[in-house]
């Protein structure tokens, strides 16, 4: 969720209280015992557990980094992805902060939803006081950029086009979007992003529409009438801002409707604030009111999932924006786990058959073996695990570094360094989280692939940087197609890299090679493309600046 306007705060803080009452459903007395992660019961029943990631935590706090990779398969970058974002001014983009999202999904085998678009928030001045026509042709270029710069990376499954489009009567918002180009805006811009990336599932998102209301109602109608012109509405985003004092609202209901239409829908933004300060029994209504959203979700076919909108209180947008409220979220500021994590786990791990008395392990897996290697990739099958209820799916390891998750004993492997050698082991794992034992080890060489001296050049530059640390960023520009790059930074032994993105790492000592990822390695003659790290050193002042090789 982002900042808000004034009037917008009013304007949410008054429509939450007169949402329908609903009777809140007592948790139960004895709550389920199984200790697996939230994205394991979520998988187990087909559906995403997910939450919304800040860059800033990301990079500096090992819990804020470490709970988001284990609890959830699912990741919407909170800030990174908006128009303010990535092009604060007229065609000049930065992908930075989107691409270190995209990159900690790969690393962690989770799926990432876009999120946003088009907005009345967070789009700089620059847009709004375009012409018509020249505001129609920004728009189309910024998702043609946006959308398409991870159309080919599959871990990007989804993408709120427009956001927020309604009043709170069900009109539609009186944005500058909607001054210029009128209603058409919105058909357009679901037209543009189906042609940057076809296969994402593309979604309409708003807050205050959780319940059947006047706003629910006038996007259900829009929803209905857009698909019965053709235009590609995948999936309806319920943002869910909720508040212990307003009520409950009639939740399944209302996705219920949606889901008769025909498209998918799902919970995008999910927090319960509540009046500060905490009590237990302020605790326990939260967390029913959690709970009541996933059984929801859990409840309606075509809901795929539910998004936490963060995790923790350490980093919670709501006391900034209601006054005297918080404590939203389901980790409190020092990373411990509250009764609505509780909710939320037993909800999920309600309907997973393997969940909580399946202890047995799966068997170990074949050796893996390789086949398909190429200077980037590889390919590997091995014999298939059994289990006594399920096999849900397999990692893929070097050493302690997760290289693949896949739920078949397969996997192709991307963004391997040229020329190195891999020795890989393939771990099983079942509903109930229990994983078997490593399959024995093979190795494999990479085959000799191209660097930047062939035909490309790399540039570096400190995007930013404070006492012991900071960001770098290298952009990669060929003259000549390629489909694969590589590049050494060294930097002196001082210096230590711990998070990249866009990128495959190695080395260590000072000295680093960069390849391309999965979904970048192919650069058209006169393209481009960037990766970026955090690095950290012992030292003030500016940052050393690499020998680039």
């Amino acid at each position: 969720m982002p900042a808000l306007s004034r009037l917008r705060r009013a304007v949410l803080t008054g429509a939450l209280a007169v949402l329908p009452a609903a009777a809140v459903v007592a948790l139960p007395a004895a709550p389920a015992q199984a200790s697996s992660p939230l994205r394991v019961h979520a998988e187990a029943q087909g559906k995403f557990i997910g939450t919304a990631l800040a860059t800033s935590p990301l990079a500096n706090e090992t819990a804020y980094r470490n709970i988001a990779a284990t609890e959830f398969n699912q990741i919407t970058a909170e800030n990174a992805m908006k128009w303010d974002a990535t092009e604060s001014s007229p065609n000049q983009f930065n992908f930075s902060g989107a691409d270190q999202i995209m990159a900690f999904a790969e690393q962690n085998g989770q799926q990432v939803h876009g999120h946003t678009l088009v907005w009345h928030n967070q789009t700089p001045n620059w847009v709004q006081s375009l012409s018509a026509t020249e505001m129609r042709s920004a728009m189309q270029n910024h998702i043609s950029r946006v959308a398409g710069r991870y159309a080919s990376n599959p871990v990007l499954k989804s993408w709120d086009v427009v956001n927020e489009v309604f009043e709170e009567n069900g009109s539609l918002r009186n944005s500058f979007w909607y001054q210029r180009l009128g209603e058409s805006y919105i058909a357009d811009a679901f037209r543009y992003a189906k042609a940057a990336d076809p296969d994402a599932k593309l979604c309409i998102n708003d807050y205050n529409v959780e319940g059947v209301n006047a706003k629910s109602t006038a996007m259900y109608n829009l929803v209905r009438t857009l698909r019965a012109q053709n235009v590609p509405v995948d999936c309806v985003g319920f943002q869910s801002h909720l508040a212990i004092q307003y009520g409950f609202p009639n939740i399944q209901e209302n996705m219920q409707r949606f889901a008769d239409l025909g498209v998918e829908v799902r919970v995008t933004e999910i927090d319960v604030r509540m009046q500060m300060p905490r009590s237990s029994a302020k605790d326990a209504t939260q967390a029913t009111y959690y709970s009541n959203v996933v059984k929801a979700c859990l409840a309606v076919s075509r809901c795929s999932g539910v998004t936490i909108w963060g995790f923790t209180d350490k980093h919670s947008w709501v006391p900034d924006t209601f006054s005297g409220e918080g404590a939203a979220l389901i980790y409190d500021e020092n990373y411990a786990k509250k009764a609505s994590y509780t909710a939320v786990h037993d909800a999920l791990a309600a309907g997973d058959p393997g969940d909580p008395d399946d202890t047995e392990d799966p068997s170990r897996p074949g050796t893996p073996a390789a086949s398909a290697i190429t200077s980037s990739g590889a390919t590997l099958t091995w014999t298939a695990s059994t289990d006594n209820v399920r096999v849900t799916g397999y990692d893929v390891y070097r050493g302690t570094t997760k290289l693949a998750s896949t739920t078949t004993n397969s996997a192709t492997l991307t963004g391997l360094t040229p020329e190195t050698a891999y020795t890989v082991h393939v771990v099983a794992r079942d509903a109930a989280g229990n994983t078997s034992a490593a399959s024995e080890t093979t190795t494999f060489t990479t085959l000799e692939g191209p660097g930047t001296g062939t035909g490309c050049t790399a540039a570096y530059r400190t995007v930013n940087s404070w006492q012991g640390g900071f960001q770098g960023e290298v952009k990669i520009t060929c003259a000549e197609p390629v489909t694969s790059w590589r590049t050494t930074l060294t930097f002196p032994s001082t210096v230590t890299i711990s998070q990249n993105w866009s990128s495959v790492r190695s080395g260590s000592g000072g000295a680093y090679t960069f390849t391309n990822a999965a979904w970048n390695g192919t650069i058209g003659a006169g393209g481009s493309t960037t990766f970026g790290f955090i690095g950290s050193w012992n030292g003030s002042g500016t940052p050393p600046t690499p020998v680039i090789s």
